[in-house]
């Protein structure tokens, strides 16, 4: 497998619910989709974090959903009927959240390569950017099909990292180490970002809760200088988000 094949096969998995209680329900989640194989084709996945936004390997913009003639980024996609009414109609409102705001356009597949398939599998995760096939998001139906957490998923498939991983985090943010559940500090590294000349995010919807990933839901992240700002919001794209995304894609369609 080469490198651009094992990278997208990256499972990002959905962090930073806004209570101690969501945190230990998706901690059982987040177990069981690592260890299935849907996901995890071979075990040595590399992170290629070089900015919040994914950096493409081959200096092309692969990774990238492409653009289509009239400049939009057209993302196919499949709903599982093993969804109700309700279920779908979420997820096509959390989409439209995102296109209405961006050149960003989620169609219906017919016989692209590379589409979106929204599946009730364990838990609430994604692949990360474009992998030209195939690409399983998936939203357990008791739990995932919420609007913020739909759109946190598909900013993982538009190529997005989390927000408290930013190269600049240190000065927003404070890890309490000592309070992260054994096995888990990884997710906690900072990366070497790029961040698209955009500011750090408090109410991003890809930033982790104070919680994530905590012992007996003690802290794990503390904003600085002001402890009381609010982390972890999942009720929808931040005007930074949507600023992100059009920065990355559609630069022709926006002014900055």
């Amino acid at each position: 497998m080469d490198l651009k094949t094992t990278v997208s096969l990256l499972l990002l998995l959905l962090l930073g619910f806004c209570n101690g209680h969501n945190d230990n329900v998706r901690n059982d989640s987040l177990n069981a989709i690592v260890s299935s194989t849907d996901f995890l084709l071979e075990g040595d996945v590399i992170i290629p974090k070089t900015r919040n936004a994914m950096k493409c390997l081959d200096g092309t913009n692969s990774c990238l959903w492409p653009k289509s003639a009239n400049g939009h980024v057209e993302i196919p996609f499949v709903i599982s009927d093993k969804y109700d009414n309700t279920d779908t109609k979420n997820i096509k409102t959390a989409m439209h959240g995102i296109q209405s705001r961006t050149c960003i356009r989620f169609i219906p597949h017919t016989k692209q390569d590379g589409y979106l398939s929204i599946e009730p599998k364990a838990g609430c995760a994604s692949l990360l950017g474009y992998t030209g096939n195939k690409q399983v998001v998936s939203l357990q139906r008791y739990g995932c099909v919420t609007n913020g957490i739909i759109q946190h998923e598909l900013l993982h498939a538009l190529g997005f990292y989390h927000e408290h991983s930013r190269s600049d985090r240190d000065g927003y943010i404070r890890i309490n180490w000592a309070n992260i559940e054994e096995g888990y500090a990884s997710d906690f590294e900072k990366a070497n970002t790029n961040n698209l000349d955009t500011p750090y995010d408090y109410s991003s919807v890809m930033h982790y809760g104070r919680t994530a990933f905590g012992k007996n839901d003690l802290e794990t992240i503390t904003p600085i200088p002001d402890e009381s700002v609010p982390i972890g919001q999942r009720n929808g794209v931040s005007d930074i988000d949507i600023l992100r995304i059009n920065k990355e894609n559609c630069s022709n369609m926006f002014r900055f």
